[in-house]
């Protein structure tokens, strides 16, 4: 099956929101972006690099600007979905009963292409170092398991685990945070891959 194939399959499966993502594929079609899926879900790059990408939800499609940061957003459509996680990403949450402004979103997608040619990027963060709390490294004391599915956990996961637990100000809540955490360490997840993976 072809990139093409793929991408048509994903709009013909789609029942709730076919009209309104259609409504969408076809203004990111009158750009320069080269349409692609993605984590099974369209995506439009520039050069290689994401510009924008969509995806369905229950109750809202979600435009994802990957360098959002930089838009002007003179319309208050953007929100950060993660704060304090998410750098650079955006979302435009559009909700069954809202109207699709072709102008207005392609406006938002040309700034995002300029944007990119422009250069103006956020770089992830590479090599910090992961702090992993007491009360973590206690658990790995008295659950080998735990301990090596941890370690096979890229950095980033390591330190979102290790961040989200430290985080709780209370012992109760750390404990808490914890035995949420371990279940889905063991499983090899990370703390926000449901998230990133829709």
């Amino acid at each position: 099956m072809t990139n093409l194939e793929k991408v048509d399959a994903f709009f013909k499966k789609q029942s709730q929101w076919k009209e309104k993502l259609q409504q969408l594929r076809e203004i990111m079609l009158k750009t320069e972006l080269k349409e692609k899926l993605k984590w099974g879900k369209p995506t439009y790059t520039l050069n290689g690099k994401l510009i924008v990408g969509m995806a369905e939800f229950k109750n809202h499609i979600a435009l994802w600007f990957h360098q959002g940061v930089f838009l002007k957003d003179p319309h208050h459509k953007l929100i950060n979905a993660q704060e304090g996680v998410t750098k650079a990403l955006r979302q435009w949450r559009i909700e069954p009963d809202d109207t699709i402004d072709s102008k207005i979103v392609l406006e938002y997608v040309e700034e995002a292409i300029a944007n990119s040619k422009a250069g103006k990027e956020v770089k992830p963060v590479r090599g910090k170092s992961v702090v992993i709390p007491e009360i973590l490294k206690n658990a790995f004391e008295n659950d080998a398991t735990l301990k090596a599915n941890f370690q096979k956990l890229t950095p980033g996961k390591q330190r979102e685990y290790s961040q989200y637990i430290a985080e709780a100000k209370r012992e109760a809540t750390q404990q808490s945070r914890l035995q949420k955490s371990i279940p889905m360490i063991k499983k090899g997840v990370g703390l926000h891959d449901k998230y990133k993976n829709c």
